[in-house]
């Protein structure tokens, strides 16, 4: 018959359950995400109550948004602020590239001049 002490001891259980891998964080607020409200688009992880246009603010879905540079629009909007200018750049608040060419043109002229 075996020798050793055969008394077992009672399970300890953490009243608590601790998460201890990585924390993901919304891309919006910086808060922490959680599995049941996670959404992920362009790579970017977020809650699914932030991930909202950002001209009007109404919450998007992964069917309902397009994304710019780094910014997400409701599809109406994306569509309204390319229109409104023709392009992708002065519609969306930024400088046209062809003012960007521009400049470096003539940096270069004064730069070999």
């Amino acid at each position: 018959m075996d020798t050793r002490n055969t008394e077992e001891k009672p399970v300890q259980r953490s009243k608590s359950f601790s998460f201890k891998g990585q924390k993901e964080l919304c891309s919006s607020c910086e808060k922490t995400v959680y599995p049941m409200e996670r959404l992920v688009a362009d790579n970017r992880i977020f809650h699914s109550s932030c991930f909202c246009c950002k001209h009007c603010n109404t919450r998007l879905s992964l069917g309902t948004f397009a994304a710019l540079q780094g910014e997400f629009y409701c599809k109406p909007h994306f569509k309204q602020l390319f229109t409104s200018k023709g392009n992708y750049d002065e519609g969306f608040g930024r400088k046209q590239h062809k003012e960007r060419w521009a400049a470096k043109d003539t940096e270069n002229i004064t730069k070999t001049a």
